[in-house]
């Protein structure tokens, strides 16, 4: 099922999100409805709070394999961060906007997957991107808290313009 995607203002994106205590039916059900979500938006990740569930599950799909399948992660942390790199960023709460972001380059990542399986990942580029930017979300942080004062101004002065 696919889901309406919570777009800036909306206070559910600043919710620190809670931590998944059990793997049950409905989490197993909200998980195939963010990756559905997130493939029909076109994303490249999805944090349950962006649908309106503030709970610790991301998916995330970079497309870098023909044949992937989303990745699911539930109480995934950041273990390690490596290296810096500044690229272009965007995402499926601020439709539209984009701006170039500091983030590692690497990345070792620990969660659980939907079968309850504890797991670490070691990944850089577009995935390790990917994931620092859900796991944001999962702490109620947006992309545009990273840049500068003067460009988070212009960001809340131009976006709020154009939603009008």
């Amino acid at each position: 099922m696919i889901h309406p995607i919570k777009t800036y203002p909306d206070g559910v994106l600043r919710r620190v999100a809670k931590e998944v205590s059990d793997i049950t039916d409905e989490i197993r059900r909200l998980a195939r409805d963010m990756a559905e979500t997130m493939c029909a938006a076109r994303g490249v990740g999805l944090a349950a709070n962006q649908i309106g569930q503030p709970i610790r599950v991301v998916t995330i799909e970079t497309g870098s394999e023909k044949e992937s399948v989303p990745l699911v992660i539930l109480n995934p942390v950041i273990v390690a961060l490596e290296g810096e790199d500044a690229l272009e960023e965007g995402c499926l709460s601020i439709p539209g906007f984009y701006e170039t972001i500091k983030r590692a380059k690497e990345a070792v990542v620990k969660g659980v997957t939907i079968d309850g399986k504890e797991f670490t990942v070691e990944c850089s580029g577009l995935l390790a991107r990917a994931i620092q930017h859900e796991l944001d979300h999962l702490n109620g942080i947006l992309f545009v808290d990273h840049l500068s004062p003067v460009k988070k101004q212009l960001f809340k002065r131009e976006y709020a313009k154009e939603k009008k």
